[in-house]
């Protein structure tokens, strides 16, 4: 089972959360849970307005063994308005453009999209169950 908890954040929230969404989805190889702006396709949904976010700008997929990796989404521009991190275990470390990362296992992190011209992020929390 992946859990993922969601928080919308803006420079006059002043840390403050604008909006907290949970999706949560089993460890079924061929699961996935998608966070962006595209209410038809994403389970964890950022304000329309955000620009910086894609349509769908991440995917939590599951492999055949059970094991999950958060992907950054290739966008309809070259250059990205966001930077990702990905913070497990105390480190950090960007996310590329299109890029994959594996999510431990029986452990939990955080996925943090920073919009790179205004103090705005969507910081999507996640426990992975062993």
């Amino acid at each position: 089972m992946l859990e993922l908890t969601m928080a919308s954040m803006s420079g006059a929230d002043a840390g403050a959360t604008a909006g907290m969404l949970m999706a949560e989805a089993p460890s079924q190889p061929g699961a996935v849970l998608r966070v962006g702006r595209d209410r038809g396709v994403c389970r964890l949904v950022t304000p329309d307005d955000w620009l910086f976010i894609s349509r769908t700008h991440l995917e939590f997929r599951c492999g055949p063994d059970g094991s999950w990796a958060v992907v950054w989404l290739r966008g309809s521009q070259p250059d990205p308005a966001s930077e990702v991190r990905l913070h497990v275990a105390g480190a950090a470390q960007p996310l590329l453009y299109g890029g994959t990362a594996p999510l431990p296992r029986g452990g939990s992190g955080e996925v943090i999209i920073q919009d790179r011209s205004g103090p705005r992020s969507v910081n999507v929390g996640f426990y992975h169950e062993s």
